[in-house]
């Protein structure tokens, strides 16, 4: 029972996270969706099948889930508001920081860029 409660507190902390994502350009999504349905797939089948039949990331969910994949607009998506939020970065922050985020952001990128593209079909 207490093993339930952790899974779910982790569902509902990467849930949070993905929704702060989905407004800061720099803050990743998807990653967070993946962390929210593992846990809700382990302690509420309701949460789950919910996130799971979202219109906007239940497909996202499952082309990750089933394929490892991620679609191309999806990629171009990522990829570009990184890439928005490191030129806002580039005015808050000092030069060493935004040396360190362009390090990890570059590697990020690459990683989104080199997933393959999910089936057709999907």
């Amino acid at each position: 029972m207490l093993l339930r409660y952790l899974w779910g507190s982790l569902g509902f902390v990467g849930l949070g996270l993905a929704v702060i994502g989905v407004m800061l350009p720099i803050m990743p999504t998807v990653p967070f969706l993946l962390l929210s349905a593992f846990g809700f797939a382990r302690s509420s089948p309701r949460f789950h099948r919910r996130l799971m039949t979202h219109r906007v990331f239940g497909p996202q969910i499952r082309q990750w889930q089933d394929h490892r994949a991620i679609s191309f607009r999806v990629k171009v998506i990522s990829i570009g508001s990184m890439a928005g939020g490191l030129g806002i970065s580039f005015f808050l922050l000092p030069q060493h920081l935004w040396l360190i985020q362009v390090a990890v952001l570059a590697l990020v990128s690459l990683f989104i860029a080199t997933r393959p593209a999910p089936p057709p079909h999907i």
